[in-house]
């Protein structure tokens, strides 16, 4: 397990456009053109229901999650991305279960995400934290490329 420590991003903070441009770096590096938000990135966040935490390994920016929270009921994770070199380390999964966290905090009643069913790992990962299948979704990412659509539902105590 990295020492990896996990930081919400404020808005006001010092080091925004630092780690914004790490960010960018990442999103590039890992997402095709069309599915990068690098361009939108700054307009993404400064959206008042959006939130993302991201984590750092000795001062280097090695993923994030980003989750919007349009309404009291529902979130979704719009983004989860770990840098190729410091992957099956559990960064992934230590921002997953944050972001949970912080959305159960907001008492939302349901996650959604959507994820390439090619990519296992990630698949893997969602269920494995009571994320269900609940449709594919043809051509969602290109004409070629589909998604699943991932929910965990929480219970409402």
């Amino acid at each position: 397990m990295g020492s990896g420590f996990i930081v919400e991003l404020q808005r006001n903070s010092t080091d925004w456009a630092n780690v914004v441009a790490e960010i960018v770096k990442i999103e590039k590096k890992i997402f095709p053109k069309h599915e990068s938000l690098a361009r939108s990135f700054d307009e993404e966040l400064k959206q008042k229901n959006s939130g993302l935490l991201y984590i750092e390994v000795n001062g280097e920016v090695v993923g994030y999650v980003m989750c919007s929270c349009p309404s009291s009921l529902c979130a979704s994770i719009t983004k989860l991305a770990v840098k190729e070199n410091y992957r099956k380390q559990g960064h992934g999964e230590a921002l997953l279960k944050a972001a949970i966290e912080k959305c159960r905090k907001r008492k939302v009643q349901r996650i959604s995400l959507h994820v390439d069913p090619l990519r296992t790992a990630a698949m893997t990962l969602y269920k494995k934290h009571g994320f269900q299948v609940d449709s594919l979704i043809e051509g969602y990412y290109s004409s070629d490329r589909n998604a699943y659509r991932m929910y965990l539902d929480f219970e409402s105590d």
